[in-house]
C-alpha cells in the first residue's frame, strides 16, 4: 500500500476519530458504573434508614445516574475522557483520581442519606475494583486507538529561532505525533508552500506547525495551507493569546474584536474575593494541625526560622511580603543573589524536599489571601529582580499583573514549574484574556488534581538560565 492510500486510508478514519474516542471512554464509564451499580444493590441501599430502603425500580436508576453523571463530570473535568491524547499514565491518573473524587461524594451523599457514615470498608473495595478496570480497559483501548490511529506525520516550518526545542517535545509524544521533516521560511515562501503541497499529496506529512515567523507570512502560509485542506498547528504570539479573550461585535456588515482596557468587572472581582475570604478562613482552620506540625518539625531541624518571607509582586507591580514555610538552608541565598531552584537543588533541607513534594510550604500563603495580597487563582507572583530580567527580554511580562497574583493558576494546572517564562507568560495570559468565576472554580478543582503529579513540583534544569535570554529572539517576529 502506497504512500497516499495510507493518506486516504487516514482521512476516512479521521471522520470516525471523535466517534471511536467517545465509544472506548463510554465503555470505561460503563464499567466502573456497573461496579457502583453491583454495589449499590448488594451494599449501599440497605445501609440507607429504613424510610428510604424500599426503592422503586425507577429510584435505583435514579441513584446510578446520579453516580454516572457526577463520573462523567469529573472525568471530563480531569482529563480521563482524553483517550488518545495523554500518555497512558496520565490518563489512569487522571481516571483513577476522578473516580476518587466521584466516590467522595457519593460517599458524602448516602452518609446524608443514611443519617450517618457509612462503613468505609465497602467504598475502598469498590475503589479497588474501579482502579484496577481503569488501568486495564485503558491500557487495552489506548493501545487500540493508537493501532487504529497512528502518531500524526507533522511537517515543522520554522523561522528565526531554532525549532530544536520544539521537535523535542513532539518527538516526547511519539504516540501522537511525529516530526516528518523541518523547513525554514528563510528558504522563501514558493519553496515552502511548495514542499508543503509535495509532502501532503505523497502522505510524507499529514499536517503542518507554523513555528517561531513573523505575522505576515504565518498569515500567507496559513491561508495556503487552508486553502489546500491541510491541517495547521500554530504556535501562539501573544497578540493571539489575548485576542482569544476578545468580545466579538459588529457595526453594521463590519465584523469587530473587542479587547477592553480593564481585565476583571466589578462584580466579578467582587466575587472573587467573596470566594478568597470564606476559603482562606475555612482552609486556615482545617490546616491549621498540619501547619502547627509542620511548624514544629522545620524549628526542630535546624533551629532556623519556620516561615520564609520574601518580596513578591501582585497586581500593578505592588510589592508585597510572601509567606512559606521554610524549606531550604538559612543560607540558601547569602550571596544574595535571586534564583529559581533548581532540580536536585542542594540548598533544600530534607524536611523541605517533603514539604515541597507535599506542597505544604505553600499553606501560609492562605494568610496572604486572607489579607488581599494574593487571590486563590492568578498568575504565581515573582520577585521583583527577576521581574527586571524577564522585561529586558520580555516587556509583555508587565501584561501578567493586570490582576492580583494567586496561589494557583493556568500556568500551573497547565504547565510544569520548569515551563519557560514566554510559555508560562502565555499561559497566564490565557487566564487573564477568559477569566469567569466558573474558570476560577474548574481551575480550583484541577488544582487538587496536580498536587499529585510529580512534573509540576520539579525544579528548572541548571542549563536554563532565570531569564532566557534566548527569548529575545521572540521580540523580533511578535
Amino acid at each position: 500500500m502506497n504512500k497516499s492510500t495510507n493518506e486516504k486510508k487516514w482521512k476516512r478514519l479521521e471522520t470516525f476519530k471523535r466517534l471511536i474516542n467517545l465509544g472506548l471512554t463510554f465503555v470505561c464509564l460503563g464499567l466502573e458504573t456497573l461496579i457502583f451499580t453491583h454495589h449499590w444493590l448488594n451494599d449501599f441501599q440497605y445501609s440507607v434508614v429504613e424510610e428510604l430502603r424500599n426503592f422503586w425500580f425507577k429510584g435505583h436508576l435514579l441513584e446510578v445516574a446520579i453516580y454516572a453523571a457526577i463520573l462523567f463530570a469529573f472525568s471530563t473535568m480531569y482529563g480521563g475522557m482524553r483517550l488518545g491524547y495523554l500518555r497512558n499514565v496520565e490518563l489512569i491518573f487522571s481516571q483513577v483520581f476522578a473516580t476518587l473524587i466521584a466516590n467522595l461524594l457519593i460517599y458524602a451523599e448516602l452518609s446524608v442519606m443514611a443519617f450517618q457514615l457509612f462503613t468505609p470498608e465497602v467504598f475502598l473495595t469498590m475503589m479497588f475494583e474501579q482502579t484496577v478496570v481503569v488501568i486495564v480497559y485503558i491500557s487495552v483501548a489506548n493501545y487500540v486507538y493508537r493501532r487504529i490511529f497512528p502518531p500524526r506525520r507533522v511537517l515543522v516550518v520554522g523561522g528565526y529561532r531554532p525549532v530544536d526545542a520544539l521537535c523535542a517535545k513532539l518527538s516526547n509524544r511519539k504516540d501522537k505525533y511525529v516530526v516528518a521533516g523541518v523547513i525554514n521560511i528563510q528558504d522563501g515562501y514558493e519553496k515552502v508552500c511548495e514542499t508543503i503541497l509535495k509532502a501532503y499529496k505523497d502522505g510524507t506529512c499529514s499536517a503542518v506547525l507554523l513555528g517561531d515567523i513573523s505575522l505576515e507570512e504565518r498569515g500567507e502560509l496559513f491561508k495556503f495551507c487552508y486553502g489546500h485542506s491541510i491541517r495547521v498547528y500554530v504556535l501562539p504570539k501573544i497578540t493571539d493569546v489575548i485576542m482569544m479573550g476578545a468580545e466579538e461585535l459588529h457595526i453594521f456588515d463590519t465584523p469587530l474584536l473587542l479587547t477592553r482596557e480593564y481585565s476583571l468587572a466589578m462584580e466579578q472581582r467582587f466575587i472573587k474575593r467573596a470566594i478568597d475570604l470564606i476559603g482562606s478562613l475555612l482552609l486556615i482552620v482545617l490546616s491549621s494541625p498540619i501547619m502547627i506540625l509542620t511548624a514544629v518539625i522545620i524549628k526542630l531541624y535546624d533551629g532556623g526560622p519556620i516561615l520564609y518571607k520574601q518580596v513578591r509582586c501582585t497586581i500593578d507591580r505592588r510589592e508585597f511580603h510572601i509567606m512559606k514555610f521554610r524549606s531550604m538552608r538559612t543560607d540558601a541565598e547569602k550571596d544574595g543573589v535571586a534564583r529559581l531552584a533548581s532540580k536536585n537543588d542542594s540548598r533544600i533541607t530534607p524536611i523541605g524536599k517533603v514539604i515541597r513534594k507535599c506542597r505544604v510550604d505553600e499553606l501560609p500563603q492562605l494568610f496572604n489571601i486572607l489579607k488581599g495580597d494574593m487571590s486563590f487563582i492568578g498568575p504565581r507572583p515573582e520577585r521583583p529582580e527577576i521581574i527586571a530580567q524577564y522585561m529586558e527580554v520580555m516587556p509583555e511580562f508587565a501584561f501578567r499583573m493586570k490582576v492580583k497574583a494567586g496561589l494557583a493558576g493556568f500556568a500551573q494546572v497547565y504547565g510544569k514549574y520548569n515551563t519557560t517564562p514566554y510559555d508560562k507568560l502565555k499561559l497566564d495570559l490565557t487566564y487573564i484574556e477568559n477569566y469567569s468565576v466558573w474558570l476560577d472554580l474548574k481551575l480550583m478543582l484541577l488544582t487538587l488534581k496536580i498536587l499529585f503529579w510529580p512534573d509540576s513540583t520539579e525544579g528548572v534544569e541548571n542549563e536554563q538560565i532565570t531569564a532566557l535570554k534566548e527569548e529575545r529572539g521572540e521580540k523580533a517576529s511578535k
